[in-house]
């Protein structure tokens, strides 16, 4: 590779950082260690409602265990900055104006009571679903003086009407598109915030991003953002879809069927290098067909073309196996210094402290008192089941009351404390008509196994929200199972 290898990762912070985000940023951070370039971190922050400084900080905290820094980034700084998209909407904006100006983009006028119905249309004819182009056809010089009259409106890229879009990708070759089927896709949203395909395709070209390696999910995006390169005169990168991680059933890695955040790895003791050597597995292999190597061996020998496109199945059992691995490649002294930096480190050891010192009688009794804050799963015994169903209802419907506490209470929060817990889950209660009681006893045995602990709200803010999601996904996965 002649020119400079430049790679990026482009996070949203909308939530706990993404086992996914490791596994892209990982091949990227690869590629630019292997040639000598640069590897940029981006944060893709446009959704406005659902991005938070918290969740930023939880991905650069999260990259940076596993051991995957950045040259360039919004807290590093660097000469294709600002490395926000919030802070990069007046580029967006006046790049948006120049396809506007070439013919490439137009104003669309259409009211959002007018595209539902276009939907409710479509749908009730089974035909094409998508925008109709209504305003494509709208004179440029009446659609100008609409925008400055001050008429709400949306920027839409304008594709081709006829034919086949062929782009490239790296693993796959020629992929073909049916140009009818692709949308005239919104650039700019009426509140003049950009969507994510233009300021992705102008971030890539400004910050001269060599090489874009993302999820398989993308691909249908290629098309469009194929048409914004030809659009702006500029030559695309190297696109590369790397095949989705899966859970054993085939199915989208997701939250509902295994921990994908990685705060959870990193709580439930496993290593960083090997979370990182299980993700290089993930549908690529070592010439040599090891299974454990370092992240410096991975770097001088990843070749991107022979990445298998089979769906890698993420397998919890398997990374296990693997960190037991490399606990036992440590000497005890290294052990000891891992369980001193993660979980006996002061922090959490001071934290359960606080709740346990009222409740021993001696320091031997810390450790079966406060044993539930150092362990991982819990696997509840039909005492522990029988317990947790509420009252007046089935086992199979206390289940599905949990996963709606995971869903509707617990998912949403980024900053876990105690305090906005208990808010959360009172709120919940107070939206179902649960009496709180009737519902805490049930959480209270999932994420501790005892019916007696320290204060609910306070356990749960120092076993953390990565621990209390898994012992409550699986102590609903367990009542669902239970035979009425």
């Amino acid at each position: 590779m002649a020119a400079a290898v430049r790679t990026r990762i482009a996070p949203s912070p909308t939530g706990d950082p993404h086992v996914g985000t490791a596994y892209v940023a990982l091949f990227n951070y690869a590629l630019a260690r292997q040639h000598g370039g640069r590897f940029v971190l981006r944060i893709e922050d446009t959704d406005r409602e659902r991005s938070s400084s918290e969740a930023e900080t939880m991905i650069f905290d999260a990259l940076r265990w596993l051991g995957l820094e950045w040259d360039e980034g919004p807290d590093v700084g660097g000469p294709h900055g600002p490395y926000r998209q919030s802070e990069r909407t007046e580029i967006y904006r006046e790049h948006a104006e120049r396809l506007v100006a070439a013919g490439a983009a137009y104003p669309c006028f259409c009211t959002r009571e007018r595209l539902e119905e276009l939907r409710a249309e479509q749908k009730a004819s089974k035909g094409r679903f998508g925008y109709d182009r209504r305003c494509r056809a709208v004179d440029p010089a009446e659609a100008a003086r609409r925008r400055a009259a001050g008429e709400e409106h949306v920027i839409r890229l304008a594709m081709p009407t006829d034919g086949e879009i062929v782009v490239a990708d790296l693993l796959r070759g020629e992929v073909r598109f049916a140009a009818e089927q692709i949308d005239d896709q919104v650039l700019i949203k009426s509140d003049g915030y950009p969507t994510y395909h233009l300021a992705n395709v102008v971030d890539d070209h400004l910050m001269e991003i060599s090489h874009v390696i993302r999820a398989e999910e993308w691909i249908s995006s290629l098309p469009k953002h194929l048409r914004l390169y030809q659009a702006f005169g500029w030559r695309p990168p190297v696109f590369c879809h790397l095949p989705l991680l899966r859970n054993p059933d085939t199915s989208k890695i997701s939250k509902r069927k295994n921990p994908v955040s990685l705060n959870y790895y990193r709580r439930a003791g496993f290593l960083p290098e090997a979370v990182l050597n299980y993700l290089a597995l993930m549908g690529w292999a070592m010439p040599d067909e090891r299974d454990q190597f370092t992240l410096d061996e991975f770097v001088a020998a990843l070749d991107l073309a022979k990445i298998s496109l089979g769906g890698p199945v993420f397998d919890l059992a398997r990374l296990a196996w693997l960190n037991g691995r490399y606990i036992r490649d440590l000497s005890p002294e290294g052990l000891v210094e891992r369980l001193r930096a993660e979980l006996l480190g002061d922090r959490h050891l001071l934290a359960v402290a606080r709740l346990a010192h009222e409740r021993v009688e001696t320091l031997a009794d810390f450790v079966p008192y406060a044993g539930y804050f150092f362990s991982g799963d819990l696997a509840p015994d039909e005492a522990a089941l029988g317990g947790m169903v509420m009252r007046g209802r089935t086992a199979q419907e206390t289940a599905r009351a949990l996963r709606e506490v995971l869903s509707e209470a617990l998912d949403p929060i980024l900053d876990w404390t105690a305090a906005t817990v208990e808010t959360a889950l009172r709120d919940f209660c107070a939206r179902h008509d649960i009496k709180p009681k009737e519902l805490f006893m049930p959480i209270r045995i999932a994420t501790t196994g005892r019916t007696a602990t320290p204060p609910l709200f306070d356990t749960m803010a120092v076993l953390g929200k990565e621990i209390c999601r898994r012992r409550l996904g699986l102590a609903a996965d367990a009542l669902g199972a239970v035979k009425a």
